[in-house]
């Protein structure tokens, strides 16, 4: 029964991380309508950093917790991860409250970072610095919802974490565009203003989540303190240990979980000043913008299931491994890197036929020309960002916490060193190919520790892998013949045609690779008898 509550939990969970990912990406449409691409550059010159502090004020404590409080409850110990909870609260709080008194004062060193020379930039330094001290805000809050969902979701209860982030995600939406089409339409239509207040919306969609997780924590009090009281033993763990024992979790959750937010901040750091010296410094900001929220945004929505997964497969692997069910643990793997790969790869090689389309669709045309470019070549990174961040989610439900800190690092070294160099050589894309390098390389580390550490063949992933590549190119070509014929009628130059074009083009990829996979069985083996094929 438990297992069947837990599991009816994760996707719950999965559910609502895609849910809340669809909808961060589903406001960007509008949002760029309103502030347009160098608008959403300067966003993202406020929320890369911002991401990054708040990253260090949680130390990656909310997945440590669930991964400690999973670890103890297993063993029938509840007091132990409820004691961690209270004295958790005070530290997020703390931690909060310094990382936002550093980035908010920071802000006007932070800006000259990011754009090397202000007139030959669109946005202003007074804009930036604006950006910055306004999304800050949110990391007084933010830290200590992350624990009070760390604490549920090891205790198994999803719904918590799974309800709040939706209605955090819906609160921080509707504020956003509010706030921008406010200020673009009805006030004095500056857009550092419009951005600056968009980025405040962290901290109201903060205060929604937290009131929700308030309220299942105030439902669920006396079932919380009734287990806690239940004594494991009669010597409590101290807190010096608790905490020896969490921070042992924690660092190495909170630098893996900076991956792609570290990623962006070489890029927001670099390619301004490396487009500068080739002489392409007026469409550096364009770029930042496309890459870091449009092409982005685009590219998280496959990678969503990824996110959910690895949230929810530490505590599930680590009472796998704590257990020492091999089998199971075993299993969980298989059918882990199965489901991403069965998803991802088609959303990949997707992104990069109807890459053209998509773009308009969602945003304009005047921006094709870089937008297009752009989501060609970086929308398969899809397929890396969600192995890496399942991978490096199974060496930490293992306990193999520093390997995944050794992949990421070996990553970044490699994505700091080429940037530049492959900026200035190759223009734009540039810093696309060395995300590519430094993900694979990254990738590369983890799947061989998984490897090493679990007994773990790869030998039908890797097959199964090439029959969904193969099936993957299939609905490509099918789908290329189909909407290069829709555009003798339907041609490329407004968002209607646009939505025609990506919108058959995408269900007629659906279908073909839905036919090949269930035909082939391959359906059936990675989602379930329900779609068995009939003899």
């Amino acid at each position: 029964m438990a297992d069947s509550n837990l599991m009816r939990g994760t996707k719950v969970l999965t559910a609502a991380t895609l849910a809340s990912k669809i909808l961060g990406f589903i406001y960007v449409v509008p949002f760029s309508a309103l502030v347009g691409q160098t608008g959403l550059g300067l966003y993202s010159y406020g929320y890369t950093p911002y991401t990054i502090l708040l990253s260090l004020a949680t130390l990656g404590f909310p997945l440590a917790v669930s991964k400690f409080v999973s670890k103890y409850q297993s063993m029938g110990d509840y007091e132990t991860g409820y004691r961690l909870f209270k004295s958790g609260l005070l530290v997020m709080s703390i931690t909060g409250l310094l990382a936002f008194l550093l980035l908010f004062f920071m802000a006007p060193v932070i800006t000259p970072l990011v754009l090397p020379n202000e007139q030959a930039g669109v946005n202003s330094y007074e804009d930036i610095t604006f950006t910055i001290r306004m999304v800050s805000v949110a990391l007084l809050i933010v830290p200590i919802m992350g624990m009070i969902r760390g604490y549920f979701q090891g205790s198994g209860q999803m719904m918590p974490t799974a309800v709040s982030q939706v209605i955090e995600q819906i609160v921080r939406i509707c504020f956003i565009l509010s706030a921008a089409f406010l200020i673009m339409n009805v006030g004095n239509g500056e857009i550092g203003l419009a951005v600056g207040f968009a980025t405040f919306g962290a901290f109201i969609g903060g205060l929604a989540g937290l009131a929700v997780l308030l309220m299942y924590l105030f439902k669920s009090r006396t079932t919380i303190i009734g287990l806690a009281q239940n004594k494991h033993s009669k010597k409590p763990l101290p807190l010096k240990a608790m905490y020896k024992e969490l921070i042992w979790y924690a660092v190495p959750l909170s630098i893996v979980g900076l991956a792609i937010p570290l990623f962006q901040l070489i890029d927001t750091m670099t390619i301004n000043g490396a487009l500068a010296r080739i002489g392409m410094g007026e469409v550096s900001e364009n770029f930042v913008g496309v890459l870091t929220q449009s092409a982005h945004k685009i590219v998280l929505i496959p990678m969503a299931l990824a996110t959910a997964l690895s949230i929810t497969l530490v505590p599930t692997i680590t009472r796998a491994y704590t257990e020492g069910d091999q089998v199971k643990l075993q299993r969980l793997i298989t059918q882990t890197f199965q489901l991403i790969l069965f998803i991802t790869l088609p959303a990949a090689v997707g992104l990069a036929v109807l890459s053209d389309p998509i773009f308009v669709a969602l945003f304009s045309i005047e921006d094709l020309a870089i937008g297009g470019e752009t989501l060609q070549y970086y929308g398969p990174i899809t397929l890396l960002f969600s192995l890496f961040s399942v991978t490096a989610a199974i060496l930490q439900g293992i306990n193999r916490q520093m390997l995944a800190i050794t992949a990421l690092l070996s990553g970044l070294i490699l994505k700091l060193a080429l940037n530049h160099l492959l900026l200035v050589s190759m223009g734009p894309n540039g810093a696309i190919l060395a995300t590519y390098i430094g993900f694979i390389v990254a990738i590369g580390v983890t799947v061989w520790g998984i490897g090493k550490y679990t007994s773990f063949s790869y030998q039908k992933i890797v097959q199964r892998a090439c029959i969904l590549l193969g099936f993957s190119l299939i609905m490509a070509a099918v789908v290329w013949f189909i909407t290069m014929g829709l555009r003798l009628s339907f041609p490329l130059e407004n968002r209607f045609n646009s939505f025609v074009l990506s919108g058959v083009g995408a269900l007629s990829g659906a279908i073909v690779y839905a036919y090949l996979t269930y035909r082939s069985g391959l359906a059936e083996v990675v989602l379930g008898k329900r779609f068995r094929k009939p003899d």
